[in-house]
């Protein structure tokens, strides 16, 4: 069975997904029943037999069929967004629309009027009335992309949508219904954004009524082969060509610690892809893919075990055990901290420092 059919032999997992894009900021999902399925563009972020991947399936489908709001986590280039899709696409709400804000990349003063509309004449510029986000996305699902952006004031006025399912157009006194499923997701702790007083306590609390973490590409290595054998094929069916992986290109992609995860090994394989001739080798891949290798030899794994070289350093060795006791609980980083005696706030921020050096596991 491929890996594509491991994933959907359950109820069609995500056969029904496709992307459109109407704007930065602002993505629509208008599927008709009658158009041509697109599974590359959502499946290729669920790809795998790990567990890790096979649980958050689950989650999905367990969590779509209800109207329980959504509070999707994970490192960026883990699949937010396809996974909101997926659990609209698996909804009774499937047919309605599904549309996504980045509340990170629209400006303060006009995330109000995004979300929730503004009456003509409001404020300057406002020369017709717009329909916010809530509005058009009514009966559907919306996606509220780095909720953690979003200004506290705003935040306010969220939750009160979230609790009473209306709101207001900007320069309107005239309050709204909105019947609207919505699904958050943030590449942040949500605790550490609490304690640092960037979200509010009670509308993570609101948001998060069923929680999904999504695994970072280094604890589901296991799928790093199928996942890069995937993009390549994509590509040689695009220009009916037949590349193929050296077998120590797929060892040097598996050793490499993927901070930008499955976003950043679809590029890595593109690349590599257009680069190379008939062989995709060690010299077609970039730099830090090759050079993580070169810096794997003084901590070693096998199994459950870790062998590490004398003259090996603290950091070198904290940042293996992190690596393996997370592969160890197969993503489950609560479990994870449990075990090495840290705080969630301790492991977020030795992740994030490590996705920002780059290094391996």
């Amino acid at each position: 069975m491929s890996l594509a059919e491991h994933v959907c032999s359950s109820d069609s997992f995500l056969e029904r997904n496709e992307l459109q894009t109407s704007s930065p900021q602002v993505l629509h999902n208008r599927r008709s029943t009658d158009q041509p399925v697109r599974r590359d563009s959502t499946l290729e972020f669920m790809l795998g037999s790990s567990v890790a991947i096979q649980s958050v399936a689950d989650q999905i489908r367990r969590v779509a069929p209800t109207s329980a709001t959504v509070l999707i986590t994970g490192e960026s280039g883990t699949g937010k967004e396809v996974t909101a899709r997926a659990i609209h696409d698996h909804s009774d709400w499937k047919d309605r629309p599904f549309i996504a804000v980045n509340c990170g990349a629209i400006s303060p003063t006009l995330i109000e009027s995004e979300l929730f509309g503004h009456e003509k004449g409001s404020f300057t510029g406002a020369v017709r009335a717009h329909r916010g986000v809530f509005e058009q996305a009514d009966g559907g699902t919306l996606f509220l992309d780095e909720v953690t952006e979003m200004p506290l004031e705003l935040q306010v006025k969220l939750l009160r949508v979230l609790e009473t399912r209306t709101f207001v157009r900007v320069g309107s006194d005239r309050e709204q219904t909105s019947d609207v499923r919505i699904v958050a997701a943030t590449n942040r702790c949500p605790e550490e954004e609490v304690e640092a007083g960037t979200l509010r306590c009670d509308l993570m609390y609101r948001l998060r009524v069923f929680p999904i973490d999504l695994p970072a590409l280094r604890e589901r290595r296991e799928d790093i082969a199928g996942l890069a054998q995937h993009f390549l094929d994509s590509l040689n069916a695009a220009d009916h060509t037949s590349k193929s992986f050296s077998p120590g290109v797929i060892t040097l992609m598996e050793n490499y610690a993927w901070p930008g995860n499955i976003r950043e090994l679809k590029n890595v394989v593109q690349r590599a892809y257009i680069m190379s001739d008939k062989v995709i080798t060690e010299r077609d891949l970039p730099e830090e893919v090759v050079r993580a290798e070169q810096r794997s030899g003084s901590v070693r794994q096998k199994g459950g075990t870790l062998t590490v070289e004398v003259g090996t350093s603290v950091a070198e060795v904290e940042r293996n055990l992190i690596f393996a006791t997370l592969e160890h609980c197969k993503g489950r980083k609560e479990n994870a901290a449990n075990i090495l005696g840290l705080s969630m706030k301790t492991l977020y921020n030795r992740l994030r420092k490590y996705e920002e050096e780059g290094y391996l596991h």
